[in-house]
């Protein structure tokens, strides 16, 4: 197959919608309401993981309560659904997706975000056209994305979508590990949830840019 056949799995939130300043507000919304102190973009990309309780334990010294994990996540999409309104798509993403989409290659988006919330958000950018299919989650919050991309990949296979050649694009270690749990490649971008640092152990290219990103993956599924 020529590298026409390469399809982009595009992560949504800290990728192609630039909403970090508002994930650092409501995660400290979220803190305050069980008495934490607030933290730092910098010592929140240095710690964050998934599960999302992971994430939580590596701040608190402890797994949080039930109670504690349901008040602060209902608070944190509280606050989140607020502060987004003032975020915008990653710098350059719609000539990235165009340029994609002209060269006669596919890409969809899979998010671990609401999907009754995602696919307004994806509309009301003018961006849902460039993507074969748009995946937000269906279930609890917390979770791993590794069994939602085995979903998406099936849900892609009428599409001839085949992992080998897809190259998943996030923000977030978990991205790649969802990547390699599906067979597929893996590109991380530094504009999100995680430092370089971290995103260096997952054994993946790292980039600072979408434009870097996509030049990635144009030479990874070949």
């Amino acid at each position: 197959m020529g590298k026409h056949a390469t399809h982009i799995v595009w992560d949504w939130n800290g990728t192609l919608f630039h909403d970090i300043d508002a994930v650092i507000g409501a995660t400290n919304a979220a803190f305050g309401e069980i008495g934490l102190p607030p933290i730092t973009l910098e010592r929140y990309r240095e710690l964050y993981c998934v599960p999302i309780p992971r994430f939580y334990e590596r701040l608190m010294g402890r797994l949080p309560t039930d109670g504690e994990w349901a008040v602060m996540d209902e608070a944190f999409h509280r606050h989140y659904t607020l502060r987004r309104e003032a975020c915008a798509l990653a710098e350059g993403v719609e000539m990235l997706l165009d340029s994609w989409r002209t060269a006669g290659r596919s890409q969809s988006i899979l998010s671990m975000y609401g999907h009754d919330e995602l696919l307004p958000l994806v509309r009301d950018f003018g961006i849902e056209s460039h993507f074969i299919r748009v995946d937000g989650r269906t279930g609890p919050s917390g979770g791993s994305k590794s069994a939602h991309m085995v979903r998406h990949f099936a849900a892609l296979e009428g599409a001839r979508v085949e992992p080998g050649r897809t190259v998943v694009i996030g923000d977030a270690v978990d991205d790649a590990v969802a990547a390699r749990d599906a067979g597929a490649h893996a590109v991380l971008y530094t504009g999100g949830s995680h430092s370089r640092a971290s995103l260096l152990e997952a054994g993946v290219p790292v980039v600072d840019s979408l434009a870097e990103a996509v030049a990635a993956a144009e030479r990874l599924a070949i």
